[in-house]
């Protein structure tokens, strides 16, 4: 009789295989409430890693960490209509505190664009107060109707960055500049996730925003996954809480704003794009534990070993864990680790050592082959850059090759339904054909110029939308 597998085959039921790897490789628990989650160690480590990776490069910008309350009052989410609007059917409103009722509801934020600009009102007098660049690590509250662990939950975690410019030329810069080399640059290099960088049209764009840039990624299924948006917020929060300053000239002018931000969704993400039927796969410079040593029985001789190797690799700069549970059986750790995706595991047993062996398996293009212990410190580095290239190309290769050029709606519907991409020329879409995909579920992802590159405008020349079906 065949063992079951561990995971659902995604062939069978992707959505619950993702549920499945997420539960036993010990990402994330539903929470108590409807659409909220508990991240576990091995999730958040992953979190942790996001995070300063792209907090270094938020800090490459000049930009600088602040915190905001996450309590927002009422009133000044009515400040920007068009915002408010966007946002009215997920808000969390809070109407009791200390046992009374508040004479004013407060708002669980939902993103802060409207308290942070009540600060940008104090805080901007002068020209020499520009640019303002802030970003904050919060949380952040939007009620959601049908939740999907890390892809769509109540409550998530997020870094949220907003700015204050003196020309809308610096804005706009600014804006692109998040987008493409703080953003694209991490999720290339470090996720190892190949990404379509694009304009949103205006039904897509961010509540508020006059422009809104995105990247968005294929996940294993061919759905599409809108992994961070930068925005140009032009004037309009400027207004609507008059952030003025004085420029050189002696007069009175209205900033121009960005918001840009990523979330915990890169986490299902990363599930969703490089995981397979026996577990994650996690790009090693993305991972907290890179090698894993392993000892196979619970030998003195054994377990000094592994030891020792780890200490070796430890002090030549790998991340490593070095498994001596030796109570545990070896079979049951090493299914763990490979759901958990650690990129390598090490393996010694008895017979290794006589022969000055270990056992060297690569998680991301699978195998095992021994290799000297002597080389390992050397070899390692080799091997952890080998597998990262190769998930991105991975990556890179699926999305080419389900993807198709169009030039009908019923093609552009027919390619997402089957399980790809499509790209076909706005042109010939434009706001109408847009209207007419959303009837089967399929939207614009993303607005891009022919070669490739992001547009100036929404009805640039040459302007093609790529269609999918969406996360």
């Amino acid at each position: 009789m065949a063992k079951a597998p561990v995971l659902t085959p995604r062939a069978d039921d992707f959505p619950r295989w993702y549920q499945d790897l997420i539960s036993k490789a010990e990402l994330a628990d539903n929470g108590p409430v409807r659409g909220s989650m508990v991240i576990r160690p091995y999730g958040y480590g992953l979190w942790e890693r996001m995070q300063a990776e792209m907090d270094a490069r938020i800090k490459e910008t000049g930009t600088e960490n602040a915190y905001f309350p996450l309590l927002i009052p009422q009133s000044y989410l009515a400040r920007e209509a068009d915002h408010v609007e966007g946002f009215a059917p997920e808000l969390a409103v809070v109407t009791h505190g200390g046992g009374k009722e508040l004479e004013e509801p407060a708002v669980v934020r939902p993103t802060s664009e409207m308290i942070i600009n009540e600060y940008f009102a104090k805080w901007v007098q002068s020209y020499r107060d520009l640019p303002l660049l802030i970003n904050q690590w919060a949380n952040v509250v939007r009620w959601e109707l049908r939740p999907r662990l890390f892809l769509r939950t109540s409550e998530f975690l997020w870094q949220e960055g907003h700015t204050a410019h003196a020309t809308y030329e610096e804005a706009r810069d600014f804006a692109a500049h998040i987008h493409r080399q703080v953003y694209e640059d991490f999720m290339v290099n470090v996720l190892a996730m190949d990404v379509v960088p694009g304009r949103k049209t205006v039904k897509e764009r961010f509540a508020g925003a006059i422009n809104t840039l995105t990247l968005e990624g294929m996940m294993g299924d061919g759905k599409a996954l809108q992994m961070a948006t930068s925005h140009e917020l032009g004037q309009n929060f400027a207004k609507a809480f008059n952030t003025q300053y004085l420029s050189k000239e002696g007069k009175q002018e209205l900033v121009w704003q960005t918001s840009w931000g990523s979330t915990t969704r890169m986490i299902g993400a990363l599930v969703m794009m490089h995981g397979d039927d026996d577990g994650l796969r996690v790009p090693p410079r993305l991972a907290q534990i890179q090698v894993v040593v392993l000892a196979i029985k619970g030998d003195e001789a054994v377990l000094a070993k592994v030891r020792e190797i780890g200490a070796r690799l430890k002090a030549a700069g790998v991340r490593v864990r070095v498994d001596d549970r030796t109570d545990v059986p070896f079979g049951r750790r090493a299914v763990d680790w490979e759901l958990k995706g650690v990129p390598v595991r090490i393996e010694v047993g008895p017979r290794d050592l006589e022969n000055g062996t270990a056992m060297l398996a690569r998680r991301i293009p699978g195998g095992k082959e021994p290799v000297a212990i002597d080389a390992l410190v050397e070899l390692l580095p080799v091997v952890l850059e080998e597998d990262q290239a190769l998930l991105l190309k991975q990556s890179r290769e699926r999305r080419e090759s389900r993807t198709s050029e169009v030039s009908t709606v019923a093609e552009a519907v027919e390619a997402a339904s089957a399980g790809g991409w499509a790209r076909i020329p706005w042109a010939t879409l434009g706001e109408k054909g847009e209207a007419e995909l959303a009837e089967h579920a399929v939207t614009v992802r993303c607005l891009v110029a022919e070669d490739g590159a992001v547009p100036d405008a929404d009805d640039a020349p040459g302007n093609v939308a790529v269609v999918a079906r969406a996360y």
